[in-house]
């Protein structure tokens, strides 16, 4: 007598062994791997936003920024480079490309951002729209 066992016990396992993989961070931070790259803290100050992103490695001219109502895209490349005659023991910096978008607190005038990239840090000052900012309503 063969005993069948529910095909939907093994699709649940099978998820749930996914989802514990997913959250274990196994592969890593970075532009290869699966975390948010790069890491930033983004926060206001008095009515603008500022942003601090760590890119070490990232020059200016492999870095690309793009504003659209809200939204603040950051991608680029990042290279690790061995001479040629190098054999490779061991690569735990990562390489390649990265992109990553995250929505502002507030609109941004476009005219007034500012960017510094400095010793692997890129910081973003971003001034609010006056569109943006709460009007005060005269009552008649």
């Amino acid at each position: 007598m063969a005993i069948v066992s529910d095909p939907f016990d093994a699709l649940v396992s099978f998820q749930q062994a996914l989802d514990m993989f997913r959250e274990s961070d196994w592969l890593g931070s970075g532009p290869s791997g699966g975390g948010a790259y790069p890491p930033m803290n983004v926060f206001r100050k008095g009515d603008d936003v500022v942003v601090i992103a760590e890119i070490p490695g990232v020059t200016k001219s492999d870095l690309e920024l793009q504003l659209k109502g809200r939204t603040l895209r950051l991608s680029g490349r990042k290279t690790v480079a061995f001479p040629e005659t190098a054999a490779v023991h061991r690569r735990e910096r990562l390489a390649g490309r990265f992109d990553r978008a995250v929505t502002l607190p507030v609109e941004i005038d476009p005219e007034g951002v500012k960017a510094e990239l400095r010793d692997g840090v890129l910081a973003l000052f971003l001034p609010r729209s006056e569109r943006d900012r709460p009007r005060t309503i005269a009552i008649g």
